[in-house]
């Protein structure tokens, strides 16, 4: 699919980097599943570039319109996950 990922041009490089990397970490749950470790740690990251709620909101609404993908939904798989590695159902 082609679409842009949310980011905000006032973030450095590597700031750029991680949001990216967990986005991508999301598509990777919907396409071919991921270890619910590597995602959970991808959003750690991600929380030390995004603190506020209401922008992980806003940007996570935006990366679903993009992509159809639900950061929200795949965390909370990951939050109630019974196994090691999750995959989303479409």
């Amino acid at each position: 699919m082609e679409y842009s990922y949310p980011i905000n041009l006032d973030w450095s490089k590597e700031e750029m980097a991680t949001v990216i990397n967990f986005y991508q970490a999301v598509e990777k749950a919907y396409e071919v599943g991921i270890d619910a470790s590597e995602i959970k740690m991808k959003y750690s990251d991600f929380k030390q570039v995004i603190r506020s709620i209401g922008e992980e909101k806003s940007l996570g609404k935006e990366f679903e319109k993009a992509s159809g993908y639900s950061a929200y939904r795949v965390m909370q798989l990951v939050k109630n996950a019974t196994t090691s590695k999750i995959k989303m159902q479409p």
